[in-house]
């Protein structure tokens, strides 16, 4: 069993920037796909960056270039580094891993908003 706690939202202004933690408890962390997901009100979850057990990434168009997923292993600890935050990116953020096709764990979810 896996156990995922994020941190780090909250409110900030356009183009101001954020870094979210998702702490993982439990065993396997290394070789578990992590990624951030975000659902906006009326809007499906949908992913925003992974980062494979080997440390190749992968990010959602929309915030290529602003936002930046790491993993330390030694400390359990997926990041998301958010820069230039944009209203749209206004969301609940979640931590997810995933351990081949078989096991997803599911954080409860961070709330961010971008607003003046």
């Amino acid at each position: 069993q896996v156990q995922l706690v994020e941190s780090g939202g909250g409110l900030v202004q356009p183009g101001g920037s954020l870094r979210l933690s998702c702490a993982a408890s439990g065993s396997g962390f290394s070789s578990s796909a992590m990624g951030w997901y975000r659902q906006a009100p009326g809007k499906q979850r949908e992913l925003v960056a992974g980062v494979a057990p080997g440390g190749s990434t992968n990010y959602e168009d929309s915030v290529k270039g602003r936002f930046t997923i790491s993993r330390d292993n030694a400390k359990n600890t997926v990041y998301l580094q958010m820069n230039s935050l944009k209203p749209e990116d206004t969301a609940i953020y979640y931590c997810n891993a995933r351990f081949g096709t078989k096991y997803s764990y599911w954080g409860q979810g961070t709330q961010v908003t971008v607003s003046s």
